[in-house]
């Protein structure tokens, strides 16, 4: 099942999307229509999820506000104490938002699939990954990686941006948690929508160094 909207000002991938998914564990309970099991009792516990839930839709809130809503047709949770490398497991796709104090939109990221693993606080996400900035950008690429540590999204897969008219195509892809200052490694193509005509590449940068210099 494929998790598909229609988005208008929304903005890009949640920085918090990992406190998101823990405190959707604590207030899973709470949520109406989804269905929790239990897994408990096998040997083999390493091909078998210590929890799953499915249809989760999920309001979370932060200090009182609430501040994400999180969609996942299954989720699977592998992280018994004899797991050596826990981790999560979205294989029908994933959907989260952030609002801002008003309850307003102001980021998205959606995929076909999506995994965190929780040791190297890492989030994977494979198969039309749709995410969409602050300023009205939408990229697209086929995966996409977060890393919580670093606070660096990057991406080695052909990726597509489109910036009002303009539609910039490339491979390789680094950027700030809220892309907002990001470098693609190799630019095969920057045109306009109306014209569709190649123009000059004006995304060239020295050094990736100088371009991802201040993203933290």
């Amino acid at each position: 099942m494929k998790i598909s909207r229609s988005y208008k000002g929304f903005s890009l991938w949640s920085t918090r999307i990992a406190s998101v998914a823990l405190c959707c564990v604590i207030f899973l309970a709470a949520c109406s229509g989804e269905k929790t099991e239990v897994v408990e009792g096998y040997e083999n516990v390493d091909s078998l999820p210590s929890l799953y839930t499915r249809d989760v839709n999920t309001l979370i809130s932060d200090s009182g506000i609430t501040r994400y809503r999180i969609e996942a047709p299954a989720w699977y949770m592998y992280e018994s104490e004899k797991t050596e490398n826990p981790y999560w497991y979205f294989p029908e796709g994933l959907y989260v938002e952030q609002f801002d104090t008003l309850f307003a939109t102001e980021t998205m990221i959606e995929g076909d699939t999506a995994i965190y693993y929780k040791k190297p606080q890492l989030w994977r996400l494979d198969g039309n990954v749709h995410i969409e900035n602050v300023e009205g950008k939408k990229f697209d690429t086929q995966q996409l990686f977060w890393d919580q540590k670093s606070r660096q999204i990057y991406s080695d897969s052909a990726i597509r941006i489109m910036d009002g008219e303009e539609v910039i195509e490339g491979v390789g892809f680094r950027s700030n948690e809220q892309i907002t200052k990001y470098v693609i490694l190799r630019t095969t193509g920057i045109f306009t929508i109306e014209r569709d005509t190649v123009q000059p590449d004006t995304m060239a940068v020295d050094t990736i160094g100088d371009a991802l210099e201040g993203f933290e």
